[in-house]
C-alpha cells in the first residue's frame, strides 16, 4: 500500500476559551460537580447547626447624637441602657392595681434577664387618666442585640397568663416585635411555586423547568449556612437570611434560565448537546458572569454608606449572588450533562411544534419599534417618569407597631397607649443634660415651651449620675410623623450644649438623614463603577449612558410606586414612611439586575453587529433572540419578589415589591421599548468609542467565540471606533 500524505489544514486552530474548559469539565466531570455542590450544602449546613449565628442588630451611627446618648447610658448608668418592655393592662372597668400588679410583676421579675420592674404609677404619668389603662415597665439587663428571643417569648407568655375575661393584656417593643413575628417561609415557598408554573408554561417540560430551580435553592441553601457562619466576623442583621434568600432565588433563577435557554437555542439550531452546552456557557455564561460582576459592584457602593451592619449585609448578599453564578457555570451544566438526553428530546418536539413563531413576533415589534423611534422613546420616558414623580415626596423613616397587623399585641399596645396617652407616648425622647442641676433645669423649660412637644407629659430631670441628668420628653405626634422629626431636629439647635437629644424615634431620624445625606456619593460610585464596566465589556461610550440613564429612571419609577403603596397607603398597606435602608439596597441590587438584561440584550446585538454591521439588523435579531427568554426572566424574577410581599416583616415586604416593580419595569417598558428606539436613533454611532478609549481599556468580549464563529470568513471587521452610516446597509426583512 502507497501511504497518502495528507495536506496541512488551513483551518485556523484557536485554543478553547475558558468558558469552554469549564464546560469541558462540566461534561467529563457531571458527577464530580454534583456531588461538591450538595456536599457544600451539607457542610455548611451541619457546621452553621453546631456553630449557631450571632446575628447582631447594631445600626449604630457613630457621632449622631442618639448614638452619643446611648453610648453615654451604656458607660454611666448601664441599668438604664438596656431594653425595655412595656406591659399594657386594659380593662375599661377600672382595675384593682393591689391584686393585678403585684403576681404580674413577681413573675417577670423570675425570668432570665430581667433587671427590673416598675408598676404602673399615676404619679409617674404611666396610668391613664381614666384609670382604665396602666403601663407596666421592664427594664432587661442589656441590649436588644445581645438579648436571647427566648427571653422576649417567655415575657409574651407570662403576660398572656394573666389575661382575663375583662383584663386585656398586650405588650408594646422592638424585642417583642421581632420575638412573635412570624417567618417568611410562606412567601419563598410562594414565589417558588409560581417561578415552577412559569417555567413548566415556558419549556412544557417539567424536568427542564426544575434545573433552573435546584439550581437556585443549591446555592441559597448554601449560602444561609455561610451567613451564619459570616455573623460572627462581621456585624450581620437578623433580616440578612430573609434578604439573600430573596435575592439569591431570584437572580439564581434567572442566571440558570438565560444559560438553559441558550443551550435550547443551540439545540434548535442542530447542535449536538456537547456543543450546546459549550456554546451556551461561552455566550449566556458570559453574560451570566458580567451580570453578577455588576450585582457584587453595585452592591460594593452601599460600603459608602458607613453602617457596620449593613456592610455585613452586603457581604453576605453579594456572597450570596457569587455563589449563585457559580453554581449556575458550573452546577447546572453539569445537570444538563446528567439529563441532557430527555431534555433534549423534549425540547426538539417542542420547537418542532412552534419553531420560530416567537422570534417571528418580536422581530415585528422591533420592526414597528424602529420606525417610530422617538414615539417610542417617548413613551417610555414619559411612563417611567410619570411614576417616578412620587418618589420626589419619599420620606424616610422606619416602621413601628403602628404598622403591625391589627390582630398582634404589638398593635394593640401601641393602639391603646395613643388613644389613653396620646401618639407621642409610643415614641418618647430623652434629652441627656452633662452639668448642672440648673443646666438641665433650664432645658426642660426650654421643653416646655416648644411647639411639638406635649408639656402636660414632660418629666422632671432625673440625676443618673454625678453630673448627668435624664428628662422624657412626650411629643404631640407619633413617632413615624413628619412633625416628630422636625421636632428633633428643632430641639437640637434650641438646646446645644451640654444637651443631647436621644432615644429610640430620634435615632431613628438620624439614621434616615443619614442615608439621605450619603445617596449621593452612594449613587455616583454605583453608576460610575458599572457604567465602567459597560463601557469595558460593550466598548461603546453611548451604551454606558443610556445604561445609566434607563436603569434610574426604571428604578426611580419603582421607588415612586412603593412611595404610593407604603407612604400614602392607597392600597392594601398601613401607611408609613419608607424604611431608611431600602432605597439604597433596592437601588443596588435592581441596578445590578438590570444589568443582566441589558448584557443579555446588547451581547446578542453585539454579535450581529460584528456580523452584518447593519445597526438595524443588530436591533431586529438581538431583540427576537433575546425578548422571550427576558420576558420570561423577568415574570419568574417579579413572582419570586412580589411573593415577599406576603412576608410579616414590613422592611422585606416592600423591598420585594419595589424590586418586582422594577424589574417589570425594567423588562416591558425599558428593553422591550426603550432600548431599542434608542439604538434605533443611535444607529451604528451606538458602537463608537473614541481611540483613546480603545487603547485604554482592555478588550473583552462577552459574546464569547460565537461572536468570531459568526463573522463572515475572510470578511473585513471596521473598527468600532469608526460608526457606519445607517444607509450603509439596507435592513434584512
Amino acid at each position: 500500500m502507497t501511504a497518502t500524505r495528507s495536506e496541512p489544514s488551513t483551518e485556523p486552530t484557536t485554543r478553547p476559551s475558558r468558558m469552554e474548559r469549564l464546560a469541558t469539565f462540566a461534561l467529563r466531570r457531571s458527577w464530580v460537580a454534583i456531588t461538591c455542590w450538595i456536599a457544600l450544602l451539607v457542610a455548611v449546613t451541619a457546621l452553621g447547626g453546631l456553630v449557631g449565628s450571632a446575628f447582631d442588630d447594631d445600626y449604630a451611627l457613630p457621632g449622631t447624637q442618639s448614638q452619643q446618648v446611648s453610648e453615654r447610658l451604656e458607660a454611666r448608668s448601664p441599668s438604664t441602657a438596656g431594653d425595655r418592655v412595656t406591659v399594657v393592662l386594659h380593662d375599661e372597668r377600672g382595675w384593682d392595681a393591689d391584686t393585678i400588679v403585684p403576681d404580674l410583676v413577681a413573675d417577670l421579675a423570675t425570668i432570665d434577664h430581667v433587671a427590673a420592674v416598675v408598676p404602673p404609677d399615676a404619679g409617674r404619668g404611666t396610668v391613664s387618666e381614666d384609670g382604665s389603662v396602666g403601663l407596666l415597665d421592664v427594664a432587661l439587663d442589656g441590649p436588644r442585640s445581645d438579648m436571647d428571643p427566648d427571653t422576649y417569648r417567655r415575657i409574651v407568655d407570662v403576660a398572656d397568663a394573666h389575661r382575663t375575661d375583662g383584663l386585656d393584656v398586650e405588650l408594646s417593643g422592638r424585642g417583642i416585635r421581632q420575638a412573635t413575628r412570624g417567618g417568611g417561609s410562606t412567601a419563598e415557598f410562594a414565589g417558588l411555586l409560581a417561578a415552577l408554573v412559569i417555567l413548566v408554561l415556558m419549556f412544557g417540560s417539567f424536568l427542564a423547568a426544575s434545573l433552573p430551580l435546584i439550581t437556585a435553592v443549591l446555592a441559597v441553601g448554601s449560602t444561609v449556612g455561610l451567613a451564619s457562619l459570616l455573623s460572627h466576623v462581621l456585624t450581620v442583621p437578623g433580616q440578612t437570611t430573609a434578604m439573600l434568600v430573596l435575592v439569591g432565588l431570584g437572580v439564581g433563577i434567572d442566571y440558570a434560565l438565560l444559560i438553559l435557554t441558550r443551550y435550547r437555542a443551540e439545540l434548535r439550531s442542530g447542535a449536538d448537546r456537547s456543543a450546546a452546552t459549550r456554546t451556551a456557557l461561552d455566550t449566556a455564561g458570559r453574560s451570566v458572569l458580567f451580570a453578577g460582576t455588576s450585582v457584587i459592584i453595585a452592591l460594593s457602593g452601599l460600603f459608602t454608606l458607613g453602617v457596620a451592619a449593613y456592610e455585613g449585609t452586603v457581604t453576605a448578599v453579594a456572597l450570596t449572588v457569587l455563589i449563585t453564578m457559580l453554581a449556575s457555570l458550573t452546577l447546572l451544566p453539569s445537570l444538563l450533562t446528567v439529563f441532557g438526553r430527555r431534555i433534549e428530546r423534549r425540547a426538539r418536539a417542542r420547537d418542532a411544534r412552534g419553531a420560530g413563531r416567537a422570534d417571528a413576533w418580536w422581530r415585528r415589534w422591533s420592526d414597528l419599534v424602529q420606525r417610530r423611534p422617538v414615539v417610542s422613546l417617548v413613551a417610555a420616558v414619559v411612563v417611567l417618569g410619570s411614576l417616578a414623580a412620587p418618589a420626589l415626596g419619599m420620606r424616610l423613616g422606619f416602621g413601628d407597631a403602628g404598622n403591625d397587623d391589627p390582630a398582634t399585641t404589638t398593635r394593640a399596645a401601641y393602639d391603646l397607649i395613643s388613644e389613653k396617652f396620646g401618639p407621642g407616648a409610643n415614641g418618647p425622647l430623652v434629652v441627656l443634660t452633662q452639668g448642672t442641676e440648673a443646666d438641665a433645669l433650664a432645658a426642660r423649660a426650654v421643653l416646655a415651651d416648644a411647639p411639638g412637644v406635649a408639656a402636660e407629659r414632660l418629666g422632671p430631670p432625673v440625676r443618673i449620675d454625678a453630673d448627668l441628668y435624664l428628662t422624657r420628653v412626650e411629643p404631640t405626634t407619633g413617632p413615624q410623623d413628619a412633625a416628630t422629626a422636625d421636632l428633633v431636629r428643632a430641639l437640637r439647635t434650641d438646646l446645644g450644649d451640654p444637651h443631647l437629644v436621644g432615644g429610640a424615634t430620634a435615632a431613628n431620624v438620624d439614621f434616615a438623614d443619614a442615608m439621605a445625606a450619603r445617596f449621593p456619593v452612594f449613587l455616583l460610585v454605583v453608576v460610575g463603577l458599572s457604567g465602567l464596566l459597560l463601557l469595558t465589556v460593550f466598548r461603546s461610550v453611548a451604551i454606558a449612558v443610556k445604561a445609566a440613564v434607563f436603569n434610574l429612571l426604571s428604578i426611580g419609577a419603582a421607588l415612586g410606586a412603593t412611595t404610593l403603596v407604603f407612604q400614602d397607603g392607597l392600597t392594601w398597606a398601613e401607611p408609613g414612611p419608607i424604611e431608611a435602608f431600602g432605597p439604597v439596597f433596592i437601588f443596588a441590587i435592581v441596578f445590578g439586575l438590570s444589568m443582566d438584561y441589558e448584557v443579555f440584550l446588547l451581547s446578542r446585538m453585539r454579535e450581529e453587529w460584528v456580523r452584518t454591521r447593519d445597526p438595524r439588523a443588530a436591533v431586529r435579531e438581538g431583540l427576537a433572540r433575546t425578548g422571550g427568554v427576558i420576558t420570561a426572566a423577568a415574570a419568574i424574577m417579579v413572582v419570586v419578589f412580589g411573593s415577599f410581599v406576603l412576608a410579616p416583616d414590613r422592611m422585606l415586604q416592600q423591598l420585594g415589591f419595589a424590586m418586582a416593580m422594577a424589574v417589570l419595569l425594567d423588562a416591558l417598558v425599558v428593553r422591550c421599548l426603550a432600548v431599542p428606539a434608542a439604538m434605533a436613533l443611535l444607529g451604528a454611532r451606538a458602537w463608537w468609542l473614541p481611540r483613546a478609549l480603545q487603547r485604554a481599556l482592555p478588550d473583552v468580549h462577552v459574546e464569547g467565540r460565537a461572536r468570531m464563529a459568526r463573522s463572515a470568513p475572510g470578511s473585513a471587521v471596521v473598527p468600532s471606533s469608526e460608526p457606519v452610516a445607517d444607509s450603509a446597509r439596507e435592513p434584512r426583512r
